[in-house]
């Protein structure tokens, strides 16, 4: 009797606790605010499972780009990453909607939009076998060049960098007559310092994370395009643990991400008070110029809706119709604030 009952015990799942490592690879560099924020997360993790549930992070790329990271997850060599969403594009093409070059205008209409579309963005991704804890913002990306650029004709007289893979960049830059230069991220400073590349498209965070602003002198003022990413870790690597320990997991990788969003548009105003104050200096295009810009790249844009493999056209629409509504609604308020 005394052996059936071990036996039964040993066999109930409240006591059978998996223990098990995720390993979770970045190219955030380690010492910055997310890498400490989510190393406090993993500890926290850590004692609450009571060591059930450890993360061990592989920060400043030494596993590779996104595409590398993707491929060692699938692999079973990591189990998870911090991805950008043109990284996780391969993953849901729709993921990288919001990073469509000039859909936003403001954090305002990133707000909104956000509200209302996230979740239907993240459920795509788990779809295909991918639990996220959240998208985190990175913040608006500028142009940073060598050279000050205010209107297309200066940008096709310059290097261009896109990043490796991101189809719906080098659409853009191509629209625009420009033939970018395409490389990963791992490998941006080494271009700007031989020359490869001149201009490239960061956010202030970023630029200054990843050494990029030490090689440029410029930085056109207005916003490109929208950069977020998110921490993804694979559903089958999850179901080693117990629920109870999932939910630990979840709760606090899904608070931390929210923290970390949230600060993410404070650091990139200091970050970008820090570039003008290591020197570089702030190009502000007209109107004029500017609506050039936003003309050409909406009818590549529209022309790359009609392949159903790059994103959803009816996701697009409804973006579209957030944006116009609240675009609206602003007009409405201004026009009534004139008369």
């Amino acid at each position: 009797m005394l052996r059936l009952l071990l036996l039964l015990s040993l066999l109930s799942p409240g006591v059978q606790a998996h223990a098990a490592t995720l390993k979770i690879a970045t190219l955030l560099p380690d010492g910055t605010s997310w890498m400490k924020s989510m190393r406090g997360a993993a500890k926290e993790i850590m004692e609450l499972t009571q060591g059930r549930v450890k993360i061990q992070f592989y920060p400043g790329g030494v596993m590779g780009n996104d595409k590398s990271v993707l491929r060692k997850i699938r692999a079973g060599q990591l189990h998870g990453g911090v991805l950008t969403a043109g990284g996780l594009a391969e993953v849901s093409p729709d993921i990288q909607l919001y990073s469509l070059p000039f859909l936003f205008r403001s954090f305002e209409e990133v707000d909104y939009v956000r509200k209302q579309m996230d979740p239907i963005l993240l459920e795509s991704l788990k779809r295909e076998g991918y639990v996220s804890y959240g998208l985190t913002e990175g913040g608006f990306v500028y142009l940073m060049t060598q050279t000050p650029i205010s209107n297309v004709s200066d940008l096709r007289r310059t290097k261009v960098w896109a990043p490796e893979g991101d189809d719906i960049s080098r659409a853009a830059f191509e629209a625009l007559g420009v033939s970018p230069i395409l490389l990963p991220l791992s490998d941006v400073l080494t271009g700007l310092q031989t020359g490869l590349i001149e201009t490239i498209g960061a956010s202030p965070v970023a630029a200054i994370a990843l050494q990029w602003h030490t090689r440029v002198k410029y930085l056109t003022d207005t916003p490109v395009l929208y950069l977020y990413g998110t921490l993804v870790i694979r559903e089958r690597d999850l179901g080693k643990f117990s629920p109870d320990d999932r939910k630990i997991l979840s709760q606090s990788l899904e608070r931390v991400s929210r923290q970390l969003n949230q600060d993410s548009r404070t650091d990139n105003q200091a970050a970008r008070q820090a570039l003008k104050n290591s020197g570089i200096s702030v190009v502000t295009p007209n109107e004029e110029d500017m609506q050039q810009w936003q003309t050409i790249v909406a009818k590549a844009m529209a022309k790359l809706r009609q392949d159903r493999n790059r994103y959803s056209a009816d996701l697009f629409e409804q973006i579209e119709h957030h944006l116009a509504d609240l675009r609206n609604r602003r007009q409405q308020g201004a026009t009534c604030c004139i008369r």
